[in-house]
């Protein structure tokens, strides 16, 4: 690549391509943020037959590609990828004919043969990491062979990001310095974790990345909020650090706690007292990419439902239809069933048996379809499901968002998580040492900062009995939350309405007032009096361009960083997510061009 790299500027260094652009005027374009969506936005861009491109990509870290769940903010060598090889969207090669150029120690360190490695194993997360930036290096060289002008702002955190309409043209502000004027800006920051009491409360974590903080011994319980994938980092970390594990020799995992910290030991809380489920052997291994509903669909819809796309409507197409055509006879049993009784079918199960039991059943299913590459259907639809609504949610009505979120939500982030076989056989280990738990919580639980430290756990526990458990260590462990307007952190697209507040409209008044009386402090009117939900986050279109409160869409700023689009995009898809959403954005941006 026609390259040379400038010298540092205050931990700031800069990659140019020093060729010119074939066509004027140039098209300038702004990525903020160098991860996987990044990723996925700049391969969009060099296989768009665009010459005139001046691409300038933002990014906090030293390197691209990897984002945070993929290198040192969110990994470390003992966390692996939910995902195996076959499922992971087309980038440049392949992991399996990537792995063969992996040098040798590389893959000593990871325990991984090159020979017997194929593409339905997964990777540890880090050695995935290196994988997207090598993609990301290939793709750069691609796009120089293509014409494409690259400008790649290292260690540049970007503060604030201002339309400027009378110009037509965007301004991006690093450590609140005017770094340059843009014609469009794709917001593709990744990942991020607010900062509330961490540093100021010993022992409270607000999250567990990146997981080197939790690189300490604990001669106590630890409490950890949630039981998701995102607990599961912690507890792969703590656990090494407080113990070890081994073989017995007749192919058990056992887990020894070091004879320091005699003590240690885990309680995750859940709200659902629940374990997530297994990976497992999917058919569909990029989840029902080509089952999305298509825009004259929906339109068809929603003409005949007032606006809305019913949740249920999705529920049959996307969910029970191709259960009928893969597993006629588990779609015998639910057939008749509701939404709201296909989910208590499913969790009673669940709820009847201990979570560590159900996890020992679920390895040896998951186990099984994997070795015989044969789908669990039913949890495979419901991957499918959570894919296909995620691009429509935003026309749901208020009372179908609210219904999602209570009903069909907690099951679908158990059943998706997709956790490694591996992490479920050292929970296995680490529960029969005595060293995990689990314990139901409810809605209503919250915590406190100690008085020492630590945090103060406050719940109902499964007996109606209020419940004050205190702890010296607490780690939050809910995964990413869906983000707060105010917690925009570019202050110039909220102060100059050029973001709006993401919401939903009720279909019917009654239930917005249900909703009022039971205490839903979201649900709130308009000045004509209509009914409406506040949900996560900024509004944005069906092609990622922000909309404005009067609805406006603006055609310069489009965003994909999922924090920020919660209400609109409610479950997150991983690099599925990015390779559909910078499809969106390409086809809009470029038409938008040429419109105009």
């Amino acid at each position: 690549m026609d390259v040379i790299t400038l010298p540092a500027d205050k931990g700031r260094f800069f990659i140019y391509n020093l060729k010119e652009s074939k066509q004027t005027p140039a098209l300038k374009i702004a990525i903020i943020g160098g991860g996987p969506s990044a990723l996925f936005m700049y391969k969009r861009l060099t296989e768009s037959g665009r010459d005139n491109l001046i691409i300038d990509i933002y990014e906090k870290g030293n390197y691209l590609g990897a984002g945070m769940p993929y290198s040192s903010a969110g990994a470390n060598d003992e966390h692996i990828t939910n995902v195996s090889g076959n499922e992971i969207p087309e980038i440049f090669k392949t992991v399996s004919e990537w792995i063969g150029t992996v040098h040798k120690d590389t893959l000593r360190k990871f325990r991984i043969d090159a020979r017997e490695f194929n593409e339905y194993k997964t990777l540890p997360r880090l050695l995935f990491g290196q994988y997207l930036s090598d993609q990301f290096k290939l793709m750069l060289k691609q796009g120089d062979k293509k014409g494409l002008i690259t400008n790649i702002h290292f260690n540049s955190i970007v503060t604030d990001i201002a339309d400027v309409p009378g110009k037509e043209t965007v301004e991006i502000f690093v450590e609140d310095k005017l770094a340059g004027s843009y014609d469009k800006v794709i917001i593709c920051t990744g990942h991020l974790w607010p900062h509330k009491h961490e540093g100021e409360v010993p022992g409270y974590y607000d999250s567990p990345y990146p997981p080197s903080k939790l690189n300490f011994s604990s001669d106590h319980q630890i409490a950890i909020r949630g039981s998701s994938l995102t607990a599961i980092d912690a507890i792969r970390t703590l656990a090494r650090n407080n113990g070890e594990f081994e073989n017995d020799g007749s192919g058990n995992l056992v887990y020894h706690v070091n004879p320091e910290t005699p003590g240690f030991g885990i309680v995750m809380h859940s709200r659902n007292g629940m374990l997530p489920a297994l990976r497992f052997h999917l058919d569909d291994s990029h989840q029902g990419k080509g089952t999305v509903l298509d825009h004259t669909e929906i339109s068809a819809v929603r003409k005949a439902n007032d606006g809305f796309l019913p949740l249920d409507y999705v529920f049959e197409r996307n969910f029970r239809a191709g259960i009928r055509e893969k597993d006629p006879e588990f779609y015998e049993q639910i057939r008749d069933l509701s939404l709201e009784e296909f989910v208590e079918k499913m969790m009673e199960l669940r709820e009847r048996l201990d979570p560590f039991l159900l996890l020992a059943a679920e390895y040896s299913e998951a186990a099984k379809s994997i070795k015989r590459r044969e789908s669990v259907y039913w949890k495979e639809m419901l991957g499918v499901l959570s894919f296909t609504m995620n691009y429509p949610a935003k026309y749901f009505s208020a009372e179908d968002m609210i219904r999602l979120q209570r009903v069909l939500m907690p099951l679908i982030s158990i059943v998706i998580a997709y956790i490694p076989q591996s992490s479920a056989a050292e929970m296995l280990a680490m529960h029969k040492a005595g060293c995990l738990d689990i314990v139901a919580v409810g809605r209503d639980s919250y915590t406190e900062p100690g008085e020492n430290g630590g945090a103060n756990y406050h719940y109902t526990d499964e007996s109606g009995k209020q419940q004050k458990k205190s702890f010296q260590t607490f780690i939050d462990c809910i995964g990413q939350p869906h983000l707060s307007f105010e917690e925009l952190p570019f202050p110039s697209l909220a102060a100059n309405n050029t973001v709006s507040r993401a919401r939903l409209y009720f279909r019917k008044q009654s239930a917005a007032q249900k909703e009022m009386r039971g205490g839903n402090d979201k649900v709130r009117q308009d000045k004509d009096g209509k009914y409406y939900l506040i949900v996560p986050g900024i509004s944005i279109n069906d092609s990622f361009q922000a909309v404005d409160e009067y609805n406006a869409l603006n055609e310069r700023i489009y965003v994909m960083a999922v924090p920020f689009i919660g209400g609109f995009n409610p479950d997150y898809s991983g690099l599925d997510f990015g390779e559909a959403a910078s499809a969106a954005i390409v086809k809009a941006l470029f038409n938008n061009v040429y419109e105009s």
